[in-house]
């Protein structure tokens, strides 16, 4: 029998309950990524708020830091064969760290260094603590806290919930606008999906918060978000269909391939039309602004950047963000591009590290939708986040969810999937090639 039979025959044998220490894991990993979601903060500050400037809020990703560090001198040769799993990830941070050497604001610089190493810390240590099963179920149950509060948000308090000046009407749950409801809620509905395929005994309860997510991208009314949920969904399908079996696996490649490539030349010979099912305009909702005035600035420093998350935050009204704001005629929070993000704090050294991460991990997930059930999850993430680079900027961002769940899904990829049902697969060489029993 597979692993993958394992995981997605619900007549199997039900292990029984976790011990306490398991469980105590369980809720420390789940209060931790609901830290780095900031759910808690717009209903804290208001819809109109600038938590950057609080020191206050800034302490409270402390605990999260604190419980990351207790859960891995927990298990200290656990983690420390997870970290040796993700030596371009590490190499990344030192890149960040060396950047406080040119830096327009050192010691922002250095602040947010420490805050994106304690953040990566913390997700090494989820992705050494749990198997994929239960690693997404603490994804999913952190999601699932945030869709409560979105709903109870929205209705309970509309003048928070819902937009009011800007898309009036429209939902933004927990969060400050519309759009970043709509993107967290796309992968909120592939780690709900991803949690019922490998977690036979709670499949319904995932699946109904799945129809829920689905529900807020809707409310939301993010064109964009509906796009990438398709492609994510189809992603899903595909990973499905690559475990069916080898025919099934080979024919499943051949169509992803051709849609690549058709959707491919759509965007080169008709970006009209791509653009309108996005419901953007060629300049992506005044992104292309943004883009070139940032670009005027990489220009000047390309190979060292401005330093690590320096530019944004910048009020002293004659630096890099000055510029930006007199190119592009309004005040932006970010790049709205995680490439130029890193282009523009890290210089061509940085950017080069970071593509190498993005590949390798690329990598990393097609290799799993052929050989590991993380593949479930892995591949329509990766999807998500990759479109979703292209207009915002979260790429290894400091107390950010997207990070945590990227860095975890990295290091998780790396590392075996241990149980007797792995090694029984490795045996006979026919891991998540055959079919589920019916």
């Amino acid at each position: 029998m597979t692993l993958a039979a394992h995981y997605i025959d619900e007549e199997e044998p039900v292990a029984e309950a976790s011990p306490w220490p398991e469980r105590i894991a369980f809720i420390c990993a789940v209060c931790i990524v609901l830290t780095f979601s900031q759910f808690w903060q717009m209903p804290l500050i208001g819809p109109d708020g600038d938590a950057e400037k609080s020191a206050i809020f800034r302490n409270l990703f402390f605990p999260a830091y604190g419980a990351g560090l207790v859960m891995a001198f927990a298990r200290p040769w656990a983690v420390l064969k997870t970290a040796l799993r993700g030596p371009l990830i590490w190499l990344l941070i030192a890149d960040c760290f060396l950047s406080m050497v040119w830096s327009i604001d050192p010691s922002t610089t250095e602040r947010r260094c420490i805050a994106l190493l304690f953040t990566t810390i913390c997700a090494m240590v989820l992705a050494s603590r749990f198997e994929w099963p239960k690693l997404l179920e603490v994804f999913a149950t952190s999601f699932a806290v945030v869709v409560f509060c979105c709903y109870f948000l929205a209705l309970a308090v509309p003048s928070y919930g819902k937009m009011t000046s800007i898309f009036p009407g429209a939902w933004r749950g927990v969060y400050q606008d519309k759009n970043a409801l709509g993107d967290l809620m796309t992968i909120g509905t592939i780690t709900f999906v991803a949690s019922a395929i490998l977690n036979a005994k709670r499949r319904w309860l995932w699946a109904g918060f799945a129809v829920l997510a689905v529900g807020l991208i809707i409310f939301s009314t993010s064109k964009t978000s509906l796009v990438t949920l398709v492609i994510g969904s189809a992603c899903l399908a595909f990973v499905w269909l690559a475990k069916r079996g080898p025919a099934v696996s080979v024919a499943a490649t051949f169509i992803a391939v051709t849609g690549i490539v058709v959707l491919g030349c759509a965007i080169v010979f008709v970006p009209d039309a791509f653009f309108a099912l996005l419901g953007k305009d060629a300049t992506f909702t005044g992104r292309t602004i943004i883009w070139a005035a940032v670009q005027r600035l990489i220009n000047d420093r390309p190979w060292i950047g401005y330093g690590y998350a320096s530019v944004w935050t910048d009020e002293s009204g004659r630096g890099p963000l000055s510029w930006i704001i007199k190119w592009a005629h309004f005040r932006p929070h970010h790049a709205h591009n995680s490439w130029m993000e890193t282009w523009l704090a890290m210089g061509i050294p940085g950017l080069i590290l970071w593509g190498a991460v993005f590949i390798e991990t690329w990598m990393k997930a097609i290799y799993a939708v052929y050989t590991k059930i993380g593949g479930y999850f892995a591949l329509p993430f990766l999807a998500v986040y990759s479109l979703t680079t292209m207009t915002e900027s979260v790429a290894f961002i400091y107390n950010d969810f997207y990070w945590v769940i990227f860095a975890a899904m990295a290091f998780r990829l790396g590392l075996p999937e241990r149980s007797a049902e792995l090694e029984e697969a490795e045996e006979l060489d026919d891991f998540a090639l055959t079919p589920a029993r019916p």
